[in-house]
């Protein structure tokens, strides 16, 4: 069975409205098609990588390339985890969460996306609450990392409703223009007194992935 080879496959993080998992072939077509049809205005670029410029059809197939590849170069020290976020059973979005060297540093990076229509009804706040709670109540996280541009108001407002306190800037170019990313951090004594239990969260399949995150035994 492929879950002996490579349990990931039967990860599942749920909230009450969400599902995050990897998806099969077909609902991972449906994710390119929900990233075809948009994102963000055209005005505007909340990526570091400026990968949704291109056609609707090449950003599709750009979406289904980076799913293999973040799970075909994945090793204990350097890994990736695109989950696909499942709303009323379609999907909507990606909730990323990764580390290198988490043996030993403990510490998780994340990065996500909506399509257009998905939102301003909450999904993002819910799914990054979600992967926290993998991250901490399930990997043993201490400290949970973020950043976002200073005009992305909306990214920045999910990582202060759910603790994040911030922890200096960086400068980027993009699109050939200076570009400031607000870096932010939740530490795990902060995630615990601020950010648990806000959003109903299960985790179900962890335990044999343990060994592929460079995590010795469920932290709960």
């Amino acid at each position: 069975m492929l879950l002996d080879h490579w349990p990931l496959a039967g990860l599942r993080v749920t909230t009450p409205r969400l599902e995050l998992r990897l998806p099969d072939g077909e609902e991972l077509a449906a994710l390119a098609d929900e990233a075809a049809g948009g994102i963000h205005p055209p005005e505007e670029m909340p990526f570091f990588v400026p990968w949704t410029d291109v056609a609707p059809a090449e950003r599709a197939r750009s979406v289904v390339q980076h799913h293999w590849l973040r799970l075909g170069d994945w090793t204990p020290g350097d890994w990736s985890l695109n989950l696909t976020v499942f709303h009323a059973g379609r999907p909507v979005g990606v909730q990323s969460v990764g580390a290198r060297d988490f043996a030993v540093l403990r510490e998780v990076v994340s990065g996500s996306w909506l399509g257009a229509g998905r939102q301003g009804q909450g999904i993002g706040t819910e799914m990054r609450a979600a992967m926290l709670h993998l991250a901490f109540a399930g990997l043993g996280a201490t400290h949970a990392v973020s950043g976002a541009f200073d005009h992305n108001a909306a990214s920045l407002r999910v990582s202060e409703k759910l603790g994040y306190e911030r922890d200096g800037v960086r400068r980027h170019v993009i699109r050939g223009r200076a570009t400031t990313e607000i870096r932010v951090r939740l530490p795990r004594a902060r995630w615990e007194a601020v950010t648990a239990g806000r959003v109903p969260v299960t985790v179900t399949g962890l335990e044999p992935c343990l060994p592929l995150f460079g995590a010795s035994a469920p932290a709960v």
